[in-house]
């Protein structure tokens, strides 16, 4: 299951989703802060590949064979993490509402 923890003060932003994703300062181990809002939060290591795969532009299917790579898990729930992990980006105002990978 992917996850994002500790969101703070997440403010919406009406900027290219893209731009905004390529603008988040990632660390390696997943701390991730928004220049663009001050916000910070931190993702499990499955939520950091699909958030770096999301920002190099990766399409939906390509996020979900990196995480099969990455981790031992069935490939049908993958496109469904990604999905989610997208919603909840989009929860928090990083992504828009019609945004998808």
């Amino acid at each position: 299951m992917l996850s994002i923890r500790s969101i703070s003060d997440v403010s919406r932003s009406s900027m290219d989703p893209l731009e905004r994703l390529k603008d988040l300062a990632v660390s390696d181990r997943g701390f991730v802060f928004d220049p663009h809002t001050g916000a910070t939060f931190s993702v499990n290591p499955s939520g950091l590949v699909v958030l770096r795969g999301l920002q190099e532009g990766l399409p939906r299917a390509r996020i979900a064979s990196l995480l099969e790579a990455s981790f031992e898990t069935a490939r049908a729930d993958l496109g469904r993490d990604v999905d989610e992990f997208v919603s909840m980006l989009r929860g928090q105002g990083i992504v828009p509402g019609g945004f998808h990978a």
